[in-house]
């Protein structure tokens, strides 16, 4: 599992505001809602957009080019749940506001029943 990495303090994040930040090579939109913290791949997978530059409202961010919305809890395509764009793991220590990708299930390839 990858390591946590420090993305920013808590004071840099504004409440119901997405902000890209990199994470493990790779950018991801940090999103705030008071307590609660939120992190999913960045790029919307349309067009590219950034997802951080979305309009949030609740725990939805409408990507800023075409209007797809996506779940900030899960990364989940809210026109089409069968398509999602990665979430990671956040976490506050301290003042430092922390990511990580979520580990994925290892799947038997072996092929064996």
């Amino acid at each position: 599992m990858s390591e946590f990495e420090v993305v920013g303090k808590v004071s840099d994040f504004e409440d119901n505001v997405g902000q890209a930040v990199p994470v493990d090579g790779r950018m991801v939109a940090v999103f705030r809602k008071g307590n609660d913290w939120y992190a999913i791949d960045d790029l919307c997978p349309h067009m590219g957009a950034s997802l951080a530059e979305g309009y949030v409202d609740e725990h939805t961010v409408t990507c800023p080019w075409h209007a797809w919305r996506f779940c900030i809890k899960d990364g989940t395509w809210e026109d089409n749940p069968r398509v999602k764009v990665e979430s990671f793991e956040v976490k506050i220590e301290g003042d430092d506001v922390m990511v990580r990708e979520i580990e994925k299930p290892k799947s038997d390839e072996s092929g064996e029943d």
